[in-house]
């Protein structure tokens, strides 16, 4: 159960209108890491936990107080454009054609939310439910979690420098400072995770000894670059405990021609009668498949 209580978490109140920042703003609103993306994340990974008990709750703590986020913002949003004309140009922008592209209130805003916040990024980008993370793997979540608000905390960051603007400075200095929380918040629910015995340093931690052990130790060096094989991570025990990391400089590749078979030939695709030396079916024998053979073949089938 969720209730709404009329007051926000935190003050949004701007001395003075600005469509452009107020534009600029929907990033932390509906972008790929904007508070819709965490609230969404945090409330699935709760909902999706199979334990009762501490993390689940801390979960769904944080994950409510989210919610408040995005409405601290929406709110802000909708007072930056309270009294700012649909064409207004930030002061800053002195060139017609720059002005045209950049200045002024998001069209969404003045035309679909009637002055108010969208659902989408500082592009208008519609928010996307793909953005979020939520495995029921805890260690893998919470990883996530910290990268998130470290995300979140580095667009507030640049945009707290974007504004001149008393009241919003006031509200992105909380929302940095909860960010900063969140991210120490999350690295200590990792160690705990360890410590309790549920997580370790990999995640999952099935199937090592499933593993291909030869090559669970290299880190492949793949680029011009040759300061990475001379990082201490390049040769030192694994944080897992269980491997010693090396430097593997330019290594061979270990298949063959990246060939693709040939096509089936009622997909139309285009074809010399020759099979790269990769393909498992060999030289190409790309003739009009049997009943049930290829790919088309095997769809029809099944719709008959």
């Amino acid at each position: 159960m969720f209730r709404h209580t009329k007051y926000l978490q935190f003050e949004a109140r701007p001395e003075a209108p600005d469509a452009l920042f107020a534009k600029k703003l929907q990033e932390l609103i509906g972008g790929a890491y904007g508070e819709m993306t965490v609230t969404m994340q945090y409330l699935f990974q709760g909902w999706n936990c199979r334990m009762e008990g501490k993390y689940k709750d801390l979960i769904m703590d944080v994950a409510t107080e989210e919610i408040g986020h995005v409405e601290m913002l929406a709110t802000m949003v909708a007072r930056l454009l309270e009294g700012a004309p649909a064409d207004t140009v930030a002061k800053a922008v002195k060139d017609p054609a720059v002005a045209a592209v950049v200045g002024g209130m998001d069209p969404q805003q003045a035309i679909v939310s009637g002055g108010g916040a969208t659902p989408a990024d500082s592009a208008g980008t519609p928010w996307n439910g793909k953005y979020i993370v939520a495995s029921g793997n805890l260690l893998a979540d919470f990883r996530a979690n910290v990268a998130a608000e470290a995300q979140g905390r580095l667009q507030t960051a640049r945009l707290y420098n974007m504004t001149d603007d008393p009241g919003v400075k006031e509200m992105l200095k909380f929302n940095l400072a909860r960010d900063t929380v969140h991210q120490n918040m999350w690295l200590a629910a990792i160690e705990e995770l360890q410590e309790d015995g549920i997580e370790g340093e990999i995640a999952p931690t099935a199937l090592l000894d499933e593993e291909n052990q030869e090559h669970a130790n290299t880190i492949w060096g793949l680029s011009d670059g040759t300061e990475a094989g001379r990082a201490r991570w390049a040769h030192r025990p694994a944080p897992d405990g269980q491997h010693e990391l090396r430097y593997l400089d330019q290594p061979d590749p270990l298949g063959g021609p990246a060939s693709a078979p040939p096509p089936d030939p009622m997909l139309y695709g285009s074809v010399d009668g020759r099979t790269g030396e990769g393909s498992v079916q060999g030289p190409s024998k790309a003739t009009k498949p049997a009943k049930g053979e290829g790919m088309m073949g095997k769809i029809k089938d099944a719709l008959d």
